[in-house]
């Protein structure tokens, strides 16, 4: 994990995802659809896993 500006870097070994998720209080809809896409997840995954 790292941090370049207000993003946070995130790299899992073994999978191809790096994910570059900005620090704000909010997401838009379309944004945490992409992260969530990025990390080949479903929004039903990431919905699990919360």
């Amino acid at each position: 994990m790292g941090q370049v500006g207000s993003h946070l870097i995130l790299i899992k070994e073994g999978v191809r995802a790096n994910l570059s998720i900005p620090q704000h209080r909010e997401l838009s809809v379309g944004t945490l659809r992409a992260l969530i896409r990025n990390a080949g997840l479903s929004v039903e995954e990431f919905l699990e896993l919360l």
